[in-house]
């Protein structure tokens, strides 16, 4: 398939905004976190339509306000969040997947349900890998985030796929409550109260939630004693000396000292990082597996 190289231009970037992939498998050695897109279903799904690869890069977005112009002819897919969507100022019902002309300006306005959003392009975006991923991350890429004027590169395949099936992303299986999880490796280290409160209790998202971690604002009263460190991954969810509820989220460290109590399942993990700041959420208790 011929190819001609094209670059995209951020005329606006909203905060946060980065690129990301599946996640870097080779850094943990070297303390280095695995990043990746935070929702990895809506990822993989918008990458699937544009037929890519499984570890193509796309642009993900924490906020709206994207404004951003294709030099040459291309097709993108959008999944994630569900958003107001123009290309050159006519709104789309539809932005799974979308054929952009050379010049198209394509704009992302007020998000209606979900927190992130994942602009796919066909073949990927372009940037140099790092430990087997291009994803963005601190110390460790450069630039590790996207801002007003980069430009992003790619590459117009002017004989593409035709587009004939309209598929529609649905966004009623992030918005339930429940989140399935499971026992983690120091589940057993609490009390029989501490585990019925957990599976009970509904939660409220913080402030203080981000890429490394997303902290829950209810309290579990906690005397456990200090552990030594151990390994952690996306989706390990945490409980501090203080009672603080933390789940690790995907630029998270590789190891901590805080008792292990949950494990997010894949699924879980995405429906989370849609969640907004003071949404509701339940923990659904799954039958015990290995979690680290």
């Amino acid at each position: 398939m011929s190819q001609v190289k094209g670059k995209a231009v951020l005329l606006r970037c909203p905060q946060g905004s980065s690129l990301q992939d599946e996640g870097r498998m080779l850094g943990t050695q070297f303390g280095i976190p695995s990043s990746g897109a935070m929702d990895q279903l809506s990822y993989r799904w918008a990458n699937h339509l544009l037929q890519n690869k499984n570890n193509a890069l796309a642009l993900e977005m924490a906020q709206p306000g994207l404004k951003i112009q294709f030099e040459q002819a291309c097709k993108i897919s959008l999944a994630g969040a569900r958003v107001v969507v123009k290309l050159n100022q006519e709104t789309l019902t539809n932005p799974a997947i979308i054929s952009i002309a050379a010049a198209d300006i394509l704009e992302v306005g007020g998000f209606q349900s979900g927190s992130r959003l994942y602009l796919c392009i066909q073949g990927g975006f372009q940037v140099d890998q790092f430990l087997g991923s291009g994803s963005d991350f601190e110390s460790v890429t450069f630039p590790s985030k996207r801002s007003t004027n980069d430009c992003l590169s790619y590459f117009s395949f002017p004989q593409s796929f035709p587009i004939g099936a309209k598929p529609k992303w649905g966004t009623t299986w992030f918005e339930s409550a429940e989140i399935k999880a499971y026992p983690g490796a120091d589940w057993s280290l609490l009390s029989a109260e501490q585990q019925h409160q957990i599976q009970t209790s509904t939660f409220h998202l913080s402030k203080f939630s981000n890429r490394m971690g997303i902290q829950l604002e209810e309290l579990i009263p906690n005397q456990l004693e200090d552990l030594p460190t151990n390994p952690v991954f996306p989706g390990t969810v945490q409980l501090t000396p203080g009672g603080r509820v933390i789940v690790l989220m995907r630029d998270a460290g590789v190891t901590g000292g805080y008792p292990r109590i949950l494990h997010l399942s894949e699924e879980g993990q995405s429906q989370l990082a849609q969640k907004k700041v003071g949404e509701p959420i339940r923990f659904q208790l799954m039958e015990s597996i290995a979690a680290g």
